[in-house]
């Protein structure tokens, strides 16, 4: 998933930042309400980490605005982005005002990592209307646990690797274009281009022989996986 994380304290920032990457994601981090706003408008996310309390700018510190801003702007202008919304535990009104600005959930300070994780994939697959999971040929998808197994057995795959092909398969049958895949595996610090997108596929192919799963190229229009044929005997 491409995650924008919108929160103005550095160093719960950093360690939420460095949790979701390290489990494949990509995160484009935001500490104030005029970087968010600018990210959330150029760029296509999965989803997004909203802290309510930020500061307007860089340059504005000592003035606090607030997250419903970019929530409220991002809903009118119909974008459907699954939001998380980040609040203080015992601020109930905070909840009340993020769902009713729009976002899709909230979860209370302070937070346990693995369970900011378990919402996000929820809300990710309650946005998409798929199930925890999907099989093609002898290769399933498990949502949930987030893994792949080949035949019952644990597919192993590096972090890139497993992003892309995770996208390929949510939905199945999706025909995924190039700058869509580029988009979601990149950020603001460094674009994925063509050429290792193309050796992430060409790598994929390879690993998938035998489990009944291909990667069909659309010419002109992206990838799409499809079950083989099985062989005759």
């Amino acid at each position: 998933m491409r995650i924008l994380l919108v929160e103005d304290d550095a160093v719960l920032g950093d360690v939420m930042a460095r949790s979701l990457r390290e489990a494949g994601h990509r995160v484009d981090a935001a500490k104030h309400l005029a970087e968010a706003d600018h990210f959330w408008r150029v760029q296509p996310f999965d989803a997004v980490l909203l802290d309510l309390n930020l500061p307007r700018s860089s340059a504005k510190l000592a003035t606090l605005g607030s997250g419903l801003e970019i929530l409220r702007a991002a809903r009118a202008r119909g974008d459907r982005t699954p939001v998380l919304v980040l609040t203080a535990r015992n601020r109930t009104e905070e909840r009340i005002a993020g769902l009713d600005a729009g976002a899709d959930d909230y979860l209370g300070k302070p937070f346990e990592l693995a369970e900011v994780e378990a919402r996000l994939r929820a809300l990710v697959r309650r946005n998409l209307g798929a199930q925890d999971s999907l099989e093609i040929g002898r290769l399933v998808l498990d949502r949930r646990l987030r893994r792949f197994m080949r035949d019952g057995e644990l597919f192993d795959l590096p972090a890139r690797e497993f992003e892309v092909l995770w996208e390929l398969m949510t939905p199945p049958g999706r025909v995924v274009s190039k700058r869509t895949l580029s988009d979601k595996l990149s950020d603001f610090d460094g674009a994925l281009g063509d050429n290792a997108l193309e050796a992430f596929i060409s790598r994929l192919r390879r690993k998938l022989a035998g489990s009944g799963v291909g990667i069909r190229t659309l010419r002109g229009l992206g990838y799409v996986v499809e079950a083989l044929p099985e062989p005759e005997t």
